[in-house]
C-alpha cells in the first residue's frame, strides 16, 4: 500500500488522478445516469409466502392488471333522497367506473362506489386517483364530503410521499454534512473537498447500484436510492474524517506535504478497507432475506461502500496533495508541533480517568447498557396501513371513516385465489369463516378462479390476522389455493421477518467476527469487540422504542426494522472499534497494550467522535421522508452510533482492554 500512497500523491499524478476521476465520474452520471424503477406486485412479498403464491397466480387473470380504488361519499346526518340521487349519477360519471350503483351503509350516513384501476405504473396511478378525488368532491351537497381509498389511492399517496423526496433528502444529507465539516474543521476552505469528492461518489453509487441491480435482476423500490445515499454522504465522510485526521497529523512530522500525505494514506488505508469490508460483507449477508427488496437493498448499499471506500482511497488524498498546508487555515499543521499521540487531549484526560478505575468504569458502563436495553423487552412490531405514514393521507382517513359505516375490511377486501375450484365452491367455504362479513367471485379465467372476502375486524388488528389464519385454514384442504390481500401479506411479512433475523443475526456477527480476527490476528479483542457492538444495538433499540412510545407516538415498530438497524449498527458499530483498535495494535509495540491503547484513545478520539456525531445525524435525515418505517430506522441507527461513540468506543472497551492488558491482544504478542 505504501508504492501505491507514494503513486497517487506523486506530483502531476495527484492532480491529473482527480480531475480525470472526477470527470470520469461525472461523464457515467450524465450520460449513463441511474437505472429506471420497474415495480412489481411482488417486490415487496416474501420469497415462499401464501400471499406471494397468490399474487403470482392472480396474474393469470385478465383483471390481474391494476388495482381498485373506493370513492366514499359520507356525512355526519343520514344522507337525503337529493342526495343520494347526486351520488348516483356521480357513480356513472366517475373516470374509469363501470356504471354499477353505489354501495348505501345500513346507516346511510355513507355510500361507496368500486372502481377499478387498469394502470399499474405508480405515476399514471397517482393520475388515475387524482382525477378520481377531483370528479368526486365536484358540486356536491352541503355536508356531503368524497374521499377516494382503496390500494390504488394508498399506493398513490405512498408515491406522493417519494415526490421528489430523493432530491430533498440529498439537499438536507449534504446541508447537515456540510455543516458539521465546517464545525469539525473550523476551516472555510477545507470542507469543500471532502465533500465534493463524496458528494460526487454518491451519485456515481446510485447510478452503479441502480445499473447492478438491473443487471441481476434484483429488485428495489423507491426508498432504496435515499437509504443509499445516507449511507455513501456517512460512511464516505467517517473514512474521510480519518484520513484527514491522519494526514494533519503526519504534517507536523513532515515537511513535505507529499511524504506526509503517503503515510497518512498507507497507516489510513488499512482501517478503512477494513472498516469498508465489514460493512460490505454485513450488507451482502441481506441477499439473504425473504424480501426482494431487502436483498435490492443490501446489493445497491454494498455497491455504495465500494465507491465511497475508493473515492475516499484514491481521489481525496490526490484532491487533497493539490492544495498546500494552506487549506486548512486558519489552523495550519506546522512541522515540529506534537502529534495528537502525544498531547493531553480531552480523550488522553478521559482515558486517564478510566485508566485509574478500569473494573468499575467497565461494569458501570455495561450496567447501562442492560438497563437502556430492557425498553427492548416491551417492543411490538407490525405496522397496518394507517401507521405508515408520519402524516396521515386521504386514502387512510377515508379507509377509517369507511369502517364506521361498512365492515371493517371493505376498502381493501383479502382475496383468495385457487386453480381448478368452482367459484362457488370456494365462496362457500370462505364464507362459513368465523369474521368473514361477506364474500363475492371477482374474476375467473383459464381454470383460475378469485374471490374476495370482506372482514368484519379493523385493518392491521389481531382480530383480523386471526380471520386470515382461519380462512386458510379452511381451503387448505383445496388443492392450488393461495390467500392474498394486504392482512395476509402483512402476515407473511411478520412471519419472514422472523426467519430473516434468526438466519442473518447469526451470520453476520460470525462473518464480522472472522473479518476482525484476521485484521487483529487475534481471538480475544474480537469477541470482546463484536460483544460490545450487541451490546449497543439492544440499548438502542430499547432506548429508541422509550422515545418512540412515549415521544413520538409510535405504538409498533416495522417488522423489517429490527434487522435493518442491527446490520447497519452492527457494520457501521465496528467500524469505530476497528478505528481505535488499529491505531492502538500500531502503538502497541513501542509503548505497550497499556499506553497504547490510551494513545489510540487520544489520537482517534476527537475524529472518532466528529465522525459518529456526523454519522448519527445523517441518519436523522431519513426523517424528512414521511414514513414511519424510515424514521424509526433513523432513529434507531442515530442513537445508537452516538451510544457507540461516546460511550462504548470512549470508556467501555478502553476500559476492558486496561482490565486485560495483554490479554485483550491473545494469541498476539508485541514486542
Amino acid at each position: 500500500m505504501a508504492g501505491l500512497a507514494r503513486l497517487i500523491t506523486r506530483q502531476w499524478v495527484a492532480g491529473l488522478l482527480a480531475l480525470f476521476a472526477l470527470l470520469g465520474a461525472g461523464a457515467v452520471i450524465g450520460v449513463v445516469g441511474q437505472a429506471e424503477l420497474t415495480p412489481q406486485a411482488t417486490a415487496s412479498l416474501p420469497f415462499g409466502s401464501d400471499s406471494r403464491a397468490a399474487a403470482e397466480l392472480s396474474a393469470a387473470l385478465p383483471e390481474a392488471e391494476g388495482s381498485a380504488a373506493v370513492v366514499l361519499f359520507s356525512s355526519d346526518a343520514p344522507l337525503s333522497e337529493a342526495a343520494l340521487a347526486i351520488i348516483q349519477e356521480r357513480a356513472r360519471t366517475l373516470p374509469g367506473a363501470v356504471g354499477a350503483p353505489p354501495a348505501i351503509a345500513q346507516d346511510r350516513t355513507a355510500a361507496t362506489v368500486f372502481v377499478p384501476v387498469t394502470a399499474t405504473d405508480a405515476a399514471k396511478v397517482a393520475e388515475v386517483v387524482e382525477a378520481l378525488r377531483a370528479a368526486a368532491k365536484e358540486g356536491l351537497p352541503d355536508g356531503v364530503v368524497a374521499q377516494v381509498t382503496g390500494p390504488a389511492a394508498i399506493q398513490a399517496d405512498l408515491a406522493a410521499v417519494f415526490d421528489g423526496a430523493n432530491f430533498r433528502l440529498l439537499a438536507a444529507t449534504a446541508s447537515v454534512v456540510a455543516l458539521l465539516l465546517i464545525i469539525t474543521y473550523r476551516s472555510p476552505v477545507l470542507w469543500l473537498v471532502p465533500l465534493t469528492v463524496v458528494g460526487v461518489a454518491d451519485q456515481l453509487a446510485a447510478v452503479l447500484a441502480t445499473r447492478t441491480l438491473s443487471v441481476f435482476d434484483v429488485q428495489w423500490d423507491e426508498s432504496t436510492i435515499g437509504i443509499l445515499s445516507v449511507l455513501v454522504f456517512g460512511a464516505g465522510t467517517d473514512y474521510a474524517l480519518l484520513l484527514i485526521s491522519r494526514y494533519r497529523d503526519e504534517l507536523r512530522h513532515h515537511a513535505d506535504r507529499r511524504d506526509a500525505m503517503a503515510r497518512a494514506l498507507a497507516r489510513t488505508a488499512e482501517a478503512v478497507l477494513s472498516s469498508a469490508s465489514t460493512v460490505i460483507v454485513g450488507l451482502l449477508t441481506l441477499l439473504l432475506s425473504a424480501f426482494p427488496t431487502t436483498r435490492g437493498l443490501g446489493l445497491a448499499c454494498a455497491v455504495g461502500v465500494v465507491v465511497a471506500a475508493s473515492f475516499v482511497l484514491v481521489v481525496l488524498p490526490a484532491a487533497l496533495v493539490v492544495f498546500g498546508r494552506w487549506i486548512f487555515w486558519p489552523k495550519v499543521p506546522r512541522e515540529g508541533q506534537p502529534s495528537l499521540a502525544d498531547s493531553r487531549s480531552l480523550w488522553r484526560r478521559v482515558g486517564d480517568t478510566v485508566s485509574r478505575r478500569p473494573v468499575v468504569f467497565a461494569a458501570s458502563t455495561v450496567a447501562l447498557l442492560a438497563i437502556a436495553a430492557t425498553g427492548m423487552l416491551s417492543i411490538r412490531t407490525g405496522l397496518d396501513g394507517a401507521d405508515q405514514f408520519l402524516q396521515k393521507p386521504e386514502a387512510i382517513s377515508a379507509g377509517e371513516r369507511l369502517s364506521e359505516s361498512f365492515p371493517a375490511g371493505s376498502a381493501d377486501p383479502t382475496t383468495v385465489v385457487s386453480r381448478g375450484t368452482d367459484p362457488a365452491a370456494l365462496v362457500a367455504t370462505v364464507s362459513k369463516v368465523d369474521g368473514v362479513a361477506s364474500t363475492r367471485p371477482v374474476a375467473s379465467e383459464g381454470g383460475v378462479s378469485e374471490i374476495q372476502a370482506v372482514l368484519a375486524a379493523p385493518p392491521g388488528s389481531d382480530a383480523a390476522s386471526r380471520t386470515v389464519t382461519a380462512i386458510r385454514d379452511a381451503v387448505a384442504d383445496t388443492p392450488d389455493t393461495h390467500v392474498g390481500g394486504t392482512e395476509a401479506q402483512a402476515l407473511d411479512s411478520a412471519e419472514a421477518s422472523g426467519s430473516d433475523r434468526l438466519l442473518i443475526f447469526p451470520l453476520i456477527l460470525g462473518l464480522v467476527l472472522i473479518a476482525l480476527a484476521l485484521l487483529l490476528r487475534s481471538v480475544v479483542a474480537p469477541l470482546i469487540l463484536v460483544a460490545t457492538v450487541v451490546a449497543t444495538y439492544l440499548a438502542s433499540l430499547g432506548l429508541s422504542w422509550v422515545l418512540f412510545t412515549q415521544v413520538l407516538g409510535f405504538e409498533r415498530l416495522d417488522d423489517g426494522v429490527p434487522l435493518l438497524a442491527f446490520v447497519f449498527l452492527v457494520a457501521l458499530g465496528v467500524d469505530y472499534n476497528i478505528f481505535l483498535v488499529t491505531r492502538a495494535a500500531e502503538e502497541a509495540p513501542g509503548h505497550g497494550s497499556r499506553e497504547g491503547m490510551l494513545r489510540a484513545l487520544s489520537a482517534t478520539g476527537g475524529v472518532i467522535t466528529s465522525a459518529g456525531i456526523l454519522l448519527a445525524a445523517v441518519f436523522a435525515v431519513l426523517g424528512v421522508l414521511p414514513l414511519v418505517v424510515l424514521a424509526q430506522l433513523g432513529v434507531i441507527i442515530c442513537v445508537g452510533v452516538l451510544l457507540d461513540t461516546l460511550v462504548v468506543r470512549t470508556v467501555l472497551v478502553p476500559a476492558i482492554s486496561l482490565v486485560l492488558g495483554d490479554r485483550f491482544w491473545w494469541p498476539r504478542l508485541f514486542a
